[in-house]
């Protein structure tokens, strides 16, 4: 059945209704709208040469400064200045020129001369041919962001300076502490001696050395500042400068004008008695570290160490087993008086000692199982031929394969030497 005809299907399209508003009524609140808007608006006339404004709104007056009568009629160039980006210049031109939508922040000016940063969007209008009648640009003011976004970089760029900076000093003081180890293979009249130290980071918590003393005595030890980073290397510095032979600590003698027989070398336990007056735990703070230190008698071949909160050394003699030499004391500084005590091995031509750093034995790997002292002893039998520089290099690499790194999460110390 039909329907009966409207009228309104025969009397063309009726004006559009928003909020039961005439058409007349919508244009004249867009028209508010646009006048009234924080933006700024302008109006462009494609069709004339120059395109030149034929309108701008409240929001483009109070950006800029420029009134209506003084903006319409003139091209919008007239907020560039000798500081506006020409590239930015020529992308606005080439889109009024090819009649396209751009958007652009450039720095204008205001009719004070004062410069601000323009977020600029220009869009084309078209009639119903298709034709570019005008362009509709609206501009909004992002100093703000611009400044915050400019300031951010510059901060960004003395950061990196300044980290930069840190890092050629942190390289230098690796070096200056580098200078403190001992030399590479060092040997003496009845011993040689190899080590490896690896730092986790730039700078070393833990330090090592082995020095020769009036042709007899050998001094080894190894040092582990707890923590990482500068405060650890400082302390790290300092003791091996209190431990080195140069600074005459570890050997005492009665007056200037004795010989050289008559010096009395401190015995492990004293050394740790002197280092635990000297540097108490500090709570405030709360560094520590361990030491493992030794004497070797190259006249009778007797190695006296302690071991203050230190993994125990290990002892290989010739053609024997590997074996823990078990040294159980307080760390340095925890106790005010601690009852140290030290042991004694009497060594024989081609026996090894190895003194160790806890991040030997505490490297974890991707199942977070520790190497432990078990595989240590592995490596170290495995090796017990080989020449010490051999067998340490040996047993880095296979640190290295358990955790599956070039580096390792703690500082890696190793001490050997071998009776020859």
């Amino acid at each position: 059945m039909l329907k009966p005809k409207r009228s309104s299907d025969s009397e063309g399209p009726r004006p559009v209704l928003l909020d039961d508003k005439p058409i007349e009524d919508q244009l004249r609140l867009k028209d508010r709208a646009l006048a009234v808007s924080a933006e700024g608006i302008t109006i462009a006339d494609a069709t004339q040469p120059d395109c030149p404004l034929i309108y701008v709104n409240q929001g483009f007056e109070n950006l800029t400064g420029y009134s209506a009568r003084q903006a319409c009629g003139t091209n919008c160039r007239f907020l560039q200045g000798e500081d506006s980006d020409p590239a930015a210049i020529e992308t606005i031109r080439r889109a009024i020129r090819e009649k396209r939508e751009c958007v652009v922040e450039i720095l204008n000016y205001r009719k004070d001369g004062q410069p601000f940063w323009n977020r600029l969007s220009i869009t084309p209008i078209r009639d119903n041919s298709g034709e570019v009648t005008h362009f509709i640009g609206i501009q909004s003011d992002v100093t703000a962001r611009r400044q915050a976004e400019d300031a951010l970089r510059a901060a960004k760029v003395r950061l990196e300076q300044t980290n930069n900076m840190i890092h050629r000093d942190l390289q230098l003081a690796a070096q200056i502490q580098m200078s403190f180890l001992p030399p590479r293979a060092p040997r003496f009249h009845g011993a040689e001696a190899a080590w490896e130290l690896f730092p986790c980071d730039e700078l070393a918590g833990d330090t090592l050395n082995v020095a020769g003393l009036d042709g007899r005595y050998i001094v080894f030890y190894v040092v582990d500042v707890s923590g990482h980073g500068v405060q650890a290397a400082l302390l790290s510095v300092t003791l091996n400068h209190w431990l080195s032979p140069k600074s005459g600590r570890i050997i005492n003698a009665a007056n200037d004008n004795v010989s050289s027989e008559q010096w009395y070398i401190l015995s492990p336990v004293e050394v740790m008695e002197h280092l635990n007056k000297q540097f108490p735990f500090d709570p405030k703070i709360g560094q520590y570290f361990t030491l493992v230190y030794g004497v070797l008698d190259t006249h009778t071949n007797e190695f006296r160490f302690a071991a203050a909160g230190h993994p125990p050394p290990v002892y290989i003699p010739a053609g024997g087993e590997p074996k823990i030499e078990s040294s159980e004391n307080f760390p340095i500084g925890v106790v005010p008086k601690p009852d140290f005590k030290e042991n004694k091995i009497r060594m024989k031509k081609g026996d090894r000692i190895y003194l160790y750093s806890d991040g030997v034995i505490d490297a974890v790997n991707g199942l977070d199982e520790r190497f432990g002292m078990e595989h240590l002893l592995d490596q170290l039998r495995v090796t017990k031929t080989d020449s010490l520089d051999t067998g340490l290099s040996s047993l880095v690499n296979r640190l290295r394969e358990w955790t599956g790194d070039t580096s390792f999460q703690d500082d890696v110390s190793l001490l050997g030497f071998e009776i020859t």
